[in-house]
This record gives C-alpha cells, structure tokens and sequence, in this order.
C-alpha cells in the first residue's frame, strides 16, 4: 500500500489545523500534487537550501517545515531569486513543500511541547491561551520533576537542545530555585508579561531582544528567570513530534526523517580572549 502526499498532508492538518494559524501566516501546501504517491518525508524548521538538499539526497517526496518558505506576498517565483530557485528545484525533482507554522505553535500537543519535553517538564497547560481552559495557545507552562538551581538548569537546558553557535544565555540568579519553568518555541519576547503573570520561576523561550529583557530584569527579582536560546534549537524538537504524527497515521506506508542539517543562520561565536566567558 503506497500513502499520497494527500494523505501526510491530511494528517498534519489534523494534528496542527490550519483555522488556528494566525491571520498573517501563510500556512499549507506550497508545492506538490495530492495524488503523487509519496514514501519518504523530510521533517525540519526551515525550508531552505540545506534541508532542500537532504530531502533530494535522501529521496523524499515531501518536505514538511515548520517556517514558511513564501510567508509575505509574492508576484513571482523566478529561479534567479533564492525563494524561485527552492521552488523550481522542488517541482522538477517531484518534491511538494508543506508548512505548519503558528497552527502548530497553538496545537495540543505543538512547537512549545516539544520544547518542554526535551527539558523534561511536565506541562500543565498554555501561557496564552486561545481562551479561558483553552489546551490550545502560544506557549506551555510547566513542572520539572524536582527544584534545581537556575545554574543547573541553564545547563539542562543546553543539553536538552542541539547545538548553535548562538549557545544558551540565561539573566537571573544562579542560584534561584526553579521549578515551575514558561516555554514559548521561538521568538517569545512578547510574551514576557505572560509569563510575569504565571508566577513561574524561569522562562525559556529564542530572539530574546536587548530592551525588553533589560527592563524585565529591571522590575524585580520575583520575576522569572530568562533563559534564551537559538530560534531553530527551540523549534527543532518539534520535527520528531510531527515525524511521530504521520509516522503513526501512516504506519508502514511512509518513512520518516528528522532533518540533521543545523539552518541557524549563525555560525560563529566569539569571546575576546583576554576576558572571561561572564564579562
């Protein structure tokens, strides 16, 4: 029995439905034909030319990104652009694109518990939720099994997540208790109120910018510890939670594969040396 790229394409949606995308995300199929049949798909954040690469080298029918390839409105897709050129080369090697971005962000389960499974939390339920006892919304506020140093748990945290040159950076005493721990997969900044409200210990989340991190510390020491890491290693955990979703709609029809290619645009770190690492 041989699965359609209609099929993956069917239970993704199901799992992340498109009605929970935010208005100006552009979410579904990019490229493909429903009714070519598909064996092998590709599962990464970004849709680019490294991921596109390891689909064609692996043979995959289908790509499923978590970031969307044509996000702000196009007139064209010509092949000397970066975007044509990814589009192009899909089509001709029979390779369809489909994304799920902010649908999956707010699905149950979605980007964000992914992120608080890798660091081992148990999650009680969203940090904004779509409404009142919603399981649906940005964002997941959880437990760890037991209290640990912020210290200890910024290291968990880099453990927990693939490495980039970005690293992990945390603002908050090293040796603050935690235990009831925010996450929002990717750029979550705006959401620091949210978590001041939750009344949990330390909140992870990427693209923490200068300004409103410095004024979060600002306000006081009962706020949450902030831990910031690399946009793409906060959402790569979702690629196996979306593998595990058509691997178990379409059991022996399609093989599964979580991109390995690091697509964190940075990739270079440096400290001066005659300095310490905390200065």
């Amino acid at each position: 029995m041989t699965a359609t790229l209609g099929a993956v394409v069917d239970a993704i949606e199901q799992a992340y439905p498109p009605a929970l995308a935010e208005s100006w995300d552009a979410v579904g199929l990019v490229c493909g034909d429903r009714a070519e049949p598909v064996d092998k798909v590709l599962f990464c954040v970004d849709p680019v030319e490294a991921t596109i690469e390891e689909a064609l080298e692996i043979g995959a029918q289908l790509v499923v990104a978590h970031h969307p390839l044509l996000l702000r409105g196009v007139h064209g897709v010509p092949a000397d652009e970066p975007k044509g050129r990814l589009v192009h080369r899909m089509i001709r090697n029979g390779v369809g694109l489909l994304c799920a971005h902010t649908n999956a962000d707010s699905a149950d389960p979605g980007v964000s518990d992914a992120l608080a499974q890798a660091l081992g939390l148990t999650v009680h339920g969203p940090l904004d939720p779509h409404e009142p006892g919603s399981r649906t919304g940005i964002g997941r506020i959880g437990e760890l099994p037991a209290t640990e140093p912020f210290s200890v748990f910024l290291r968990r945290v880099a453990d927990a997540l693939p490495a980039t040159a970005w690293g992990v950076r945390g603002a908050g005493d090293p040796d603050r208790p935690i235990r009831r721990v925010a996450v929002s997969g990717g750029a979550g900044d705006s959401y620091l109120g949210h978590a001041a409200r939750a009344g949990v210990d330390a909140y992870v989340t990427a693209d923490l910018r200068h300004h409103p991190a410095g004024e979060h510390v600002e306000r006081g020491a009962g706020l949450p510890a902030l831990v910031d890491v690399a946009h793409w290693a906060s959402e790569w955990p979702w690629c196996q939670q979306a593998a595990e979703v058509v691997r178990s709609a379409l059991a022996g029809t399609v093989e599964v594969f979580v991109s390995t290619r690091r697509t964190d645009p940075w990739t270079l770190h440096a400290q001066p040396e005659s300095r310490g690492a905390t200065e």
